[in-house]
């Protein structure tokens, strides 16, 4: 297990990252296996989106080869043009909004981003200032692409991977640790370790960002509709960013049921349904912790975006220690 949306058999990740000489974007292309049913979820009132009518629930979802996660505002989701060439088929797309934060407006992914991450999608899965992540900001912090999954046992796994880009923080101030801080494994997420808990608080006031949470969430269990799970990743994303889902938000979740080779607890064939569901709105909370504890401060024309490696050195250095081979 890596603790990456690639744990579902069959699931490949990609990332094409675009830094310097005024960009700070990216595409990430997630791959699935042929047959995999795929829905979608979208919330608030600002989606940048290719495509998700085709997966709409009342119409059964579609089966489709990989979708598009990619900075560049609705510019970007040309990117899915290059991916479709490579995967073949039908490849949706979403887009976060990060346009000028490298220096250069118009400096942003295309068809040729799109077609180079899937053709280089594999089980590794980079986090932090990556792909889609490459230009995420989560309120005064930066933020970033993460990733994380969990086994349910049989040989069932869920995973997840998100692009942390919010105006709402993912921070509580009180204590300093992500709100979804306490959703971890044991072990996954650190201890505070002595850092000033305000430190966040401090960070010079910006103009608010466009706010587009994006992600996957995938397992191979037997299941009624990915779109439950996609729901349920929603209801995730509301536990790790407070507020969300809002009238400027156009937070977008794909869903993928990849098989039907899962086990069923009592050996019949599939997993408890609420249990699928419990480790999608888990999965992908973890997955928007992780994204933003691997991000990293990044200086641009358009200014400076401290991490929160920066502002809370000790805790995020307790995290990479855990996470070396990460």
């Amino acid at each position: 297990m890596r603790n990456a949306i690639t744990d579902v058999p069959g699931v490949l990740v990609g990332h094409v990252t675009l830094v310097g000489g005024g960009a700070l974007t990216g595409t990430t292309v997630v791959a699935f296996p042929r047959g995999a049913l795929v829905s979608v979820d979208v919330r608030g009132g600002a989606p940048a989106t290719r495509d998700t009518a085709a997966l709409d629930p009342r119409h059964g979802g579609r089966r489709v080869r990989g979708v598009v996660l990619t900075g560049g505002s609705a510019y970007g989701l040309a990117a899915a043009d290059g991916a479709a060439g490579v995967l073949g088929g039908f490849v949706p797309a979403a887009a976060l909004f990060d346009l000028g934060r490298g220096g250069d407006f118009t400096a942003r992914p295309g068809a040729a981003e799109g077609a180079e991450a899937a053709r280089i999608a594999g089980p590794d899965v980079p986090q932090g200032n990556v792909g889609a992540g490459t230009g995420a900001l989560n309120a005064a912090l930066k933020g970033g692409l993460g990733t994380a999954s969990v086994s349910l046992g049989g040989g069932i796994v869920v995973g997840a991977v998100a692009a942390l880009n919010a105006v709402g923080p993912s921070v509580d101030p009180t204590t300093g640790l992500p709100f979804a801080h306490a959703l971890g494994l044991p072990g996954e997420f650190p201890a505070p370790g002595g850092d000033d808990p305000a430190a966040v608080t401090r960070v010079e006031d910006r103009a608010a960002p466009f706010n587009t949470v994006i992600g996957v969430v995938a397992t191979n269990a037997r299941f009624p509709h990915p779109y439950a799970l996609a729901s349920a990743a929603q209801d995730g994303l509301a536990l790790a960013v407070r507020p969300s889902h809002g009238l400027t938000d156009g937070d977008t979740v794909f869903a993928a049921r990849t098989g039907d080779d899962g086990t069923r607890d009592d050996g019949t064939g599939e997993v408890e349904p609420r249990r699928v569901l419990d480790a999608a709105r888990e999965v992908f909370a973890r997955a928007l912790v992780h994204g933003l504890l691997n991000a990293e401060s990044v200086t641009t024309a358009w200014g400076a975006l401290p991490a929160y490696r920066e502002l809370y050195p000790r805790t995020a250095a307790r995290y990479r220690a855990g996470h070396r081979g990460n």
